[in-house]
């Protein structure tokens, strides 16, 4: 049976299409810059080399339709029709406390994502719309949703609550639930597999850093603190989301631009990270095309969001009282080796080296420390299909 994996982040949507009997993938994908210019379609036929489509992406519809359309195409397609995929699995960003682990999609399970939307404004509608594409031009074919709130279900209550009234929480659920569930799950399992240890005998820190970012603090296998909260607002700096700030500010912020509170959460989810902090682009690449040019408002952008994960490694290091490995995935983890470095420079206190001519390299799992470094550090690719579904 061929599965199609679908991941629709804030500004991207990456895809894969997996015969589930043959564990082999057939194409894969991503559509870049969703709602900004320069989108573009990347299609890869397993075997061949990428087809790049600069094409425009206002929302997410036009970019699920791109990749329906590629996987059918005459000429390097791997399908003849929609009716050849049996499934299609769902990366789900919140599923609240009613969704533990994957799940059938039907309509109440629908209207279940939809009543999470105000805990993730930049995902969970951007799912839906995933969702109701495939429902659309796939009718009958099963939809299994993921949530990637679900590996987080092991932190404990020290780390999961709030110092706010414990009411707030039997009533509405107010606590942390963390997100990139399904990548910080992977990579941390695969990580240790990767290095030949037992995941049950490691401390490992995930930090997947992409336009969304968080860290997660996994020991023994299991998930024991993560940067992200309620939503996915809290934590690390990242692409147009603030990160942590003081609460106040938002009073601060809503007195003197005259806002009221959506108008707020509008700036804090959409116009701050280190595109507010640039005045630039949520992008990192275009971030990094200006740091080289020595723009001050770039580097100002990347060297607070570097310092920003450095912080988060320091405080999980502490939280599971050391730290054995440090993996980095997602698109600028991968991507990014000044990234890397300059976070790992912070880490001198544990005993991290990094080679530079390991860091280098891309597009696989790859271990980036030097070998008298006293924590293993690695990239480890976060691929959607490698993920079980």
């Amino acid at each position: 049976m061929n599965i199609l994996v679908v991941n629709c982040g804030s500004s991207s949507l990456k895809y894969q299409l997996i015969d589930s009997a043959a564990e082999e993938v057939l194409a894969k994908g991503l559509c870049e810059r969703i709602g900004i210019d320069g989108s573009q379609l990347v299609y890869q036929k397993e075997g061949c080399e990428k087809e790049k489509t600069l094409a425009p992406m206002p929302t997410h519809e036009e970019a699920i339709s791109l990749v329906l359309n590629a996987l059918m195409n005459e000429k390097s397609g791997v399908i003849k029709s929609l009716s050849e995929i049996g499934a299609v699995g769902h990366r789900i960003v919140h599923g609240g406390e009613k969704f533990s682990e994957s799940t059938i999609i039907d309509d109440e399970v629908m209207k279940a994502i939809e009543a999470c939307n105000d805990l993730a404004p930049l995902h969970n509608p951007a799912n839906l719309i995933g969702i109701r594409a495939c429902q659309k031009l796939m009718p009958g074919t099963p939809m299994v949703a993921v949530f990637d709130t679900a590996f987080h279900q092991t932190m404990p209550e020290k780390a999961y609550m709030y110092g706010l009234p414990y009411e707030y929480y039997e009533k509405y659920g107010v606590r942390r639930y963390g997100f990139h569930g399904t990548s910080h799950n992977f990579v941390s399992h695969h990580m240790a597999e990767f290095l030949g240890k037992n995941i049950e005998d490691m401390k490992i820190i995930v930090c997947h850093l992409g336009n969304g970012a968080s860290v997660s603090a996994v020991q023994g296998g299991k998930c024991v603190d993560t940067s992200m909260g309620l939503t996915p607002l809290e934590g690390l700096i990242m692409g147009t989301r603030c990160g942590d700030i003081d609460p106040a500010i938002m009073e601060f912020i809503a007195k003197k631009e005259n806002l009221d509170i959506a108008g707020v959460m509008n700036v804090l989810n959409k116009k701050s990270g280190v595109q507010g902090l640039s005045g630039i682009s949520s992008d990192f690449r275009d971030l990094e095309d200006a740091e080289a040019k020595g723009d001050p408002a770039a580097i100002r952008a990347l060297r607070t969001y570097e310092y920003r994960v450095a912080k988060y490694i320091g405080a999980y290091t502490a939280a599971m009282n050391g730290v054995d490995a440090i993996a980095f995935t997602a698109g600028v983890g991968e991507n990014g080796p000044d990234t890397r470095k300059n976070i790992c420079a912070y880490l001198g206190y544990l005993g991290v080296e990094i080679d530079d001519e390991a860091n280098g390299k891309r597009g696989a799992d790859n271990i980036i420390s030097t070998k008298d470094s006293k924590v293993t550090v690695c990239v480890i690719p976060t691929e959607i299909g490698r993920a079980h579904v």
